[in-house]
């Protein structure tokens, strides 16, 4: 198998009429977040699939696939990779982390951030210094800070909070809703996997700063009466 064969099939797989439709909903149109972004019309099980078949490409056809227009090659790039990483030797995983890394002009949708920043960047720096991190949360683009945040969901399920917490904080001031949804998201996970208290502590100490869609995520979990209490900044 040949990372050519897997371009055919990709191309014989594509549906333009979903392919409009993910566009839409990916917000590629002029002046939204993935502007110019472009779509094959795969669904992710399709795609989910030819990875698997093609899961023996040598590495670097999948960083290869990384660099592709088509954003649905680029997921598969990237269920290539975090598989390589998962199972790599300690060279590997350092050879796909700093390709990553390098690279992050191509992770650029919250899909793809999502499914790839835990595993690969979080995997990686599990037990290093988390600096990239911090380095990454003041970047300019809306996807590395999404990165940042998104790579700490690697420590949490390990009950590690400090990260999450300290970048948490730095990007309460994002402006972007990607980042406030996604900040959320990590603080809802503080709270089941590392302790409540310290979700709530987090949330009442930074309360008036809260964009109001973090909030609402970090909470979700709760019981509605809690809920409404929280909302209102009754701690």
């Amino acid at each position: 198998m040949s990372l050519k064969e897997l371009k055919t099939e990709f191309k014989k797989a594509a549906d333009p009429s979903r392919a409009r439709l993910l566009a839409g909903y990916f917000k590629t149109g002029k002046g939204e977040y993935a502007e110019g972004d472009r779509f094959l019309g795969l669904t992710v099980p399709a795609v989910r699939g030819l990875a698997k078949k093609y899961r023996s490409l040598p590495l670097a056809d999948a960083k290869a696939l990384l660099l592709s227009p088509w954003h649905e090659e680029r997921v598969c790039a990237l269920m290539l990779l975090e598989e390589r990483f998962d199972k790599g030797t300690a060279a590997e995983r350092k050879d796909i982390y700093d390709f990553y890394a390098g690279h992050t002009r191509f992770i650029n949708n919250w899909d793809l951030v999502d499914m790839s920043a835990p595993g690969i960047v979080g995997g990686w720096l599990k037990a290093r210094s988390r600096k990239p991190l911090y380095r990454l949360a003041g970047s300019k683009l809306l996807w590395e800070r999404r990165i940042a945040i998104l790579a700490c969901f690697s420590f949490i399920k390990d009950g590690e909070s400090a990260d999450a917490l300290a970048l948490a904080r730095r990007l309460l001031g994002d402006r972007h809703d990607l980042m406030h949804k996604a900040v959320g998201w990590m603080l809802r996970e503080v709270g089941k996997r590392c302790s409540e208290k310290i979700l709530l502590d987090f949330l009442k100490a930074n309360y008036a700063r809260l964009p109001r869609t973090t909030l609402r995520y970090a909470i979700e979990k709760f019981p509605a009466a809690e809920r409404k209490a929280l909302l209102a900044g009754k701690f």
